[in-house]
């Protein structure tokens, strides 16, 4: 598949919603919290338990995805400390470079991405990843976001446990393990399939809307090692960990996919939340982080135009 093709088929549609939120966040004055509180209890729990109920992903390649989002998680945490500590920077600005390195936009830009690009069964391992993700996000995101800050890192369990994606993902392991799912044409499953399938475009709406209301305070040229980090070398380690476990096939080509989107937007919120205020010469974790996720996602229409080319031809993976 050419280049203009993957653009046309797989990138576009999603820019395009995307950009529709933008255009709403910059001519109204929208809030993004209903909708991230709408996506976070409702719409993405049901996407995630319809599409484990009905994945046909296996149980042992699960663990290895799941286990491949464990090494690649901490395997950036660690290289992006080294490279940031290499370059100097202190506090705030170190956590934000790590951060931002580390977590991909698995979700609002990742889901429908890996739909288009790889079918239903690109939805399902995007999900899955979705899961891992949340769950080291709030983990050893928050003590990324947090560390030398007192007593904020001791919720961070809890916080874990508080998200209805948890619960989605433990129901669906129950409903498998049992072999109780209901016929997929059932109105109970009817009702969580057309739920679950509202998030996606809420998701890409999300994307534009935060992307409007970005604050863009730091020097483009102060991101590029974080947006280095990102759209560059998380996909060669990334491929590098999916040979290595065995991911292979269509499960591998999103694994790696997920590993090479934008910087989220998650960590824009931890390091608000649970981040020092401080500043490294005037610079705020908050500025470098959100311009971060500005310069990535621009980028990320060329890198991963590039990258779904690469991986929908068989060269990897």
């Amino acid at each position: 598949m050419s280049l203009v093709s993957v653009l046309g088929s797989a990138v576009l549609p999603v820019v395009a919603v995307a950009v529709v939120g933008y255009a709403l966040g910059r001519t109204r004055d929208v809030a993004v919290e209903p909708l991230s509180d709408i996506t976070l209890y409702v719409l993405a729990p049901a996407l995630v338990f319809y599409s484990l109920v009905t994945s046909p992903i296996a149980g042992p390649t699960v663990a290895r995805l799941f286990g491949g989002v464990i090494a690649f998680v901490v395997g950036m945490v660690a290289l992006a400390e080294l490279v940031g500590r290499g370059l100097g920077e202190e506090e705030p600005t170190l956590g934000a470079l790590v951060l931002s390195s580390t977590f991909s936009n698995a979700g609002n830009y990742g889901i429908p991405l890996s739909a288009f690009a790889f079918g239903a069964l690109g939805r399902s391992t995007a999900v899955l990843f979705l899961v891992a993700q949340n769950v080291l996000m709030y983990t050893v995101g928050v003590y990324v976001a947090a560390r030398g800050e007192a007593g904020s890192t001791r919720g961070a369990l809890v916080r874990v446990f508080r998200l209805p994606l948890i619960y989605a993902v433990a129901a669906a392991a129950i409903v498998r393990a049992t072999d109780a799912a209901p016929p997929t044409d059932t109105a109970l499953m009817e009702t969580i399939r057309l739920t679950g399938d509202a998030a996606i475009p809420v998701m890409l709406l999300m994307l534009g809307i935060q992307l409007a209301n970005s604050g863009g305070g730091t020097p483009v040229a102060r991101t590029m090692p974080a947006s280095t980090l990102k759209l560059i070398v998380a996909p060669v380690f990334a491929a590098v960990i999916a040979l290595g476990l065995g991911l292979t096939g269509t499960v591998g080509k999103v694994f790696v996919l997920e590993c090479a989107m934008p910087a989220a937007v998650t960590p824009l919120m931890l390091t608000i939340e649970f981040g020092s205020d401080g500043f490294e010469e005037g610079l705020s974790a908050a500025d470098y982080v959100s311009t971060t996720i500005l310069v990535t996602t621009l980028a990320s229409l060329v890198t991963l135009t590039v990258l779904i080319t690469i991986l929908q031809s068989g060269l990897v993976l």
